[in-house]
């Protein structure tokens, strides 16, 4: 621990820091949460709808896929509008027109340019006004914007019903016909869409900015960037470069440059010895990442075809069993359980090596009972989601059966709580292997960082429960990017950092001196701006100016590591010159050196594209941030599972040699695949977007009229392109895999073919 101190104390003080800024601010997150009334009334005190009917239509939201059909707030879905930027537009838009019948006895775009300005005027006052008493709890609207209120509500109602009129609008939309059958819980629906707007809106007591920092643009009532964002976009690029002249100076002069590389063994160590029976049965475990990560490809290239066919697929209707909000659920929960799986694997094949080559008592039947609960929490969450979107679910069983409605954690609360036990017996398993190796006498500093980011990974995923079916959304979405920015990006991140590591170093290709120093080096840098970084998910999401000074700081921070990760690709690339056995880990590595590669641009550069508020403030919702997640989420921490998959089947499988064609095929289709479906059509389409809502405002950007036009359904269908390929690399990976699991040993001359036999595990 002393030639480690200073990293130690360096990496304890960031946690301490880091964690201290996020509860505060969690904190101002509760305080300053936007008021759902308890009371809304009229000016002649008529109830038009209380604080539970907002969140009756909240779970009515909920109930229909949430997030995956369009976005609240600016979080969710891309093909659907974003309901609180589209309600809003349409209030304001109709409340004009009835201010110019009762004003001027004229519809709002026969008037003259004076007569338009004072009504506009009106608007704002209107609108920005803040009728919300809190200590009553009741908010008093007027009567003129009542009826605006009331005219959007009829839209909503029959948007989302089977009303014939409005069918085009769903088939562009993407949404199924009679999306939410019951006619009651669509008024509710409408009056928790109203209240994301009034939110929107309304000026925060004490403030000239809306309870959610001006957002989203619209010019109608002077939702512009508030000085605040422009300031602390121009402090996260300052603080960027800043960051990155540091790194590259401690880089180039604090480095240690006097550690030589240890001389590679002549034969691969954890060759030495025999496979345990729970390494061996980690085989079902690859198959069930292949077979997810298949389904997920594929329903990747369904979802897209919606973007297209709002309600078929090469014209057949499909809408009606498998609808847009249904698979694109599927395609992200499917990607989350085949990269988890591929991360779970990896840990418990490395904990018998940990533990000295031997399996503690009754490791294999955890580990078997541990794939059985994962295959149910897969199929039963996906049964769930599948009944409730499809409204045969009962709608108080909805949250914990079937769909909570919120991206990325769309999955029923009694699946999730499944999941969270997986995990912590997962961390059960590993800390078995691991906590005899503790007490063995040595070195065991890289040991003790794999040990926390493991624990870590076991119960952060708990933050999940901090929320629940009512809870003020606001709140939910603190704690929801614990969940997908924090447990995700931070702690998996220095897993699978300090994991290479220790298998590297495993392996006598590093030594264990610079595999420790530079895993607990990288372990601060992620976490400095990782864990306060998660709040510039937050900035328009009902929170105050704090939240988005601490967010935008630090999420800057969070770029700077990876502009040494060209690097760290280089550095793993090299190892495979290390030693004439790294040749059977090839192609592990290269999925590990496109990791690298795809930090720093997914990650790094889209990342942040989108992370200065003055950024967000305009692309927030818009196809910029797909570019970010498909770049990041499958470019890290996709190719990683898959590295892990590849080199676990290596392993389990001694006598395999990858297929050169299938892997060549695999690695580089994945790759192009993913670059073509950035480059010709995502990234595209969120500049041009971009554009249209820095020009009129986001309702328009993501609006049925500018989505439908013919340089977007396009860019749309270029898509189709990169998405074949991609699924040909992957279904190369796929076929991969399964081959060496079922079909591993070669005959001698295939292996004389290739130059020095394979070693094999007695």
């Amino acid at each position: 621990m002393a030639n480690y101190r200073r990293l130690w104390l360096t990496l304890i003080a960031v946690l301490a820091i880091t964690f201290a800024l996020l509860g505060y601010f969690g904190v101002e997150v509760y305080r300053a949460a936007p008021p759902i009334p308890d009371r809304v009334v009229s000016d002649q005190g008529e109830l038009l709808m209380t604080e539970d009917s907002i969140l009756d239509g909240q779970t009515a939201w909920q109930s229909v896929g949430g997030m995956q059909l369009g976005s609240v707030w600016g979080h969710g879905a891309y093909q659907a509008p974003d309901w609180t930027a589209d309600w809003l537009h349409r209030e304001l838009t109709a409340w004009l027109e009835l201010a110019a019948q009762d004003t001027y006895g004229q519809g709002y775009h026969d008037l003259d340019g004076a007569q338009q300005n004072q009504l506009q005027y009106e608007l704002k006052q209107t609108y920005r006004s803040n009728s919300y008493n809190p200590d009553t709890g009741t908010l008093v609207l007027s009567q003129r914007r009542i009826d605006a209120i009331n005219e959007t509500a009829a839209y909503y109602r029959t948007l989302f019903s089977d009303d014939p009129a409005l069918q085009p609008t769903r088939e562009n939309y993407a949404m199924k016909e009679n999306t939410l059958p019951d006619e009651a819980r669509r008024q509710q629906l409408t009056e928790f869409f109203f209240w994301t707007a009034w939110a929107a809106s309304t000026e925060r007591p004490g403030s000239d900015a809306t309870y959610t920092n001006n957002w989203p643009h619209e010019p109608l009532i002077d939702n512009e960037p508030t000085a605040e964002n422009v300031v602390w976009s121009v402090v996260s690029v300052i603080l960027l470069i800043a960051g990155v002249g540091g790194l590259v100076w401690a880089w180039a002069f604090l480095r240690r440059h006097d550690e030589q590389d240890p001389d590679a063994p002549p034969a691969d160590p954890l060759t030495s010895f025999a496979l345990t029976a729970s390494q061996k049965a980690l085989g079902k475990y690859l198959l069930l990442v292949v077979a997810l990560f298949t389904f997920q490809v594929m329903l990747g290239g369904f979802t897209a075809h919606y973007t297209v066919e709002g309600q078929s697929f090469y014209g057949i209707n499909v809408s009606e069993w498998f609808p847009y909000s249904l698979v694109r659920t599927w395609h992200i929960q499917s990607a989350l359980f085949w990269i988890a799986t591929g991360f779970l694997a990896a840990g418990l094949f490395l904990a018998p090596i940990i533990n000295g080559g031997k399996d503690p008592k009754f490791q294999k039947l955890g580990v078997d009972l541990l794939f059985w609960a994962l295959v149910v929490v897969v199929v039963g969450s996906f049964i769930g989601n599948y009944l409730a979107i499809a409204q045969i679910m009962p709608a108080e069983w909805n949250f914990w059966l079937g769909h909570q409605g919120y991206e990325f954690v769309d999955l029923g609360r009694l699946w999730q709580i499944g999941k969270f036990t997986g995990i912590a017996f997962w961390l059960v398993l590993m800390l078995r292997g691991i906590v005899p190796a503790l007490r063995q006498p040595g070195d065991k500093n890289l040991l003790a960082l794999l040990t926390a980011s493991v624990v870590a990974i076991g119960l952060f995923y708990g933050a999940g429960f901090f929320y629940g079916e009512r809870t003020h959304l606001s709140i939910m979405e603190y704690w929801r990017w614990w969940i997908v920015h924090l447990w995700v990006e931070g702690f998996f991140e220095v897993f699978a950092t300090t994991a290479l590591a220790f298998i590297f170093c495993s392996m006598g290709l590093v030594s264990r001196t610079v595999a420790t120093s530079a895993s607990l080096a990288s372990a601060s840098l992620f976490m400095l701006g990782g864990v306060p970084g998660t709040f510039h998910h937050l900035y328009f999401a009902g929170t105050t100016t704090p939240v988005m000074a601490v967010g935008a700081t630090f999420s800057a921070l969070e770029v700077v590591p990876l502009v040494v990760l060209g690097y760290e690709a280089w550095e793993n690339w090299r190892l495979k010159q290390r030693a004439p056995w790294m040749e059977n880990v090839r192609w592990p590595l290269m999925f590990f050196v496109a990791v690298a590669f795809w930090n720093m641009l997914g990650a790094g550069v889209f990342g942040f594209m989108i992370n200065p508020p003055i950024s967000l403030y305009y692309v927030q919702g818009l196809n910029t941030t797909p570019t970010h997640a498909h770049a990041a989420l499958f470019g890290v921490y996709g190719f990683l599972a898959l590295g892990f998959t590849l080199l676990v089947l290596r392993y389990i499988r001694p006598r395999l040699v990858f297929d050169e064609r299938l892997m060549k095929t695999g690695f580089w289709w994945l790759n192009i695949g993913l670059v073509l479906m950035l480059a010709t059509s995502l990234l595209p389409i969120g500049i041009i977007q971009f554009l249209a809502s820095a020009d009129q405002g986001l309702w328009y950007a993501r609006s049925e009229a500018f989505m439908q036009t013919d340089l977007l359904q396009t860019l749309r269908w270029v898509r189709t392109f990169g998405d074949v390929v991609f699924i040909v690399g992957a279904l190369a990976v796929t076929w991969q895999v399964v081959k060496g699991l079922f079909f591993p040993t070669l005959r001698e001359e295939e292996l004389t073919a290739i130059g020095q036999p394979l070693e094999q595990n007695s």
